[in-house]
């Protein structure tokens, strides 16, 4: 079960004890943000692209989209995210649980300047029923596979 990994993931850092469970899904920004009480911006969505038949993860704040002009300038390539099928098997997590902790090897991630417009962020933690309260900083150094702050958003309308 991936919140397992991402549990024992958590271990090294002394955080596993932190990540909150809930007994209703949080599996979308809105719900998400519902269970915990916060706007959506506080929800860390983690969203899974394919990049020329690699895999990368963007965490960015849940009041946010890609913008396809600003992802192509910064990954030379247009968004393609994963399809539902291969998010598993590619992250190592479920679609509505994916996260930036226990990665599948190779998996880069990447976290997107509209995080530090918050406080504090709630990235999910491998379930479609579970997150963790962070700050950027605290999220930069939990990251597997951080490969850098990267600009690719712009506001929901």
């Amino acid at each position: 079960m991936s919140i397992e990994k991402v549990r024992e993931y958590l271990k090294a850092f002394s955080k596993d004890t932190d990540i909150l469970q809930f007994d209703s899904s949080s599996a979308t920004v809105a719900l998400a943000a519902a269970v915990l009480g916060v706007e959506e911006g506080n929800i860390a969505k983690s969203l899974s692209f394919d990049l020329k038949g690699d895999t990368i993860v963007v965490v960015c704040a849940g009041d946010r989209k890609v913008d396809n002009h600003k992802f192509r300038d910064c990954f030379g390539s247009k968004p393609k995210m994963l399809p539902f099928e291969q998010t598993l098997e590619r992250t190592g997590h479920m679609a509505g649980g994916v996260c930036p902790f226990a990665l599948k090897e190779g998996v880069r991630a990447y976290l997107d300047v509209s995080l530090r417009d918050f406080e504090h962020i709630y990235p999910a933690c491998g379930s479609a029923s579970s997150a963790i309260k962070l700050t950027c900083d605290e999220l930069e150094v939990l990251c597997d596979g951080f490969a850098g702050w990267v600009d690719v958003t712009v506001k929901r309308i």
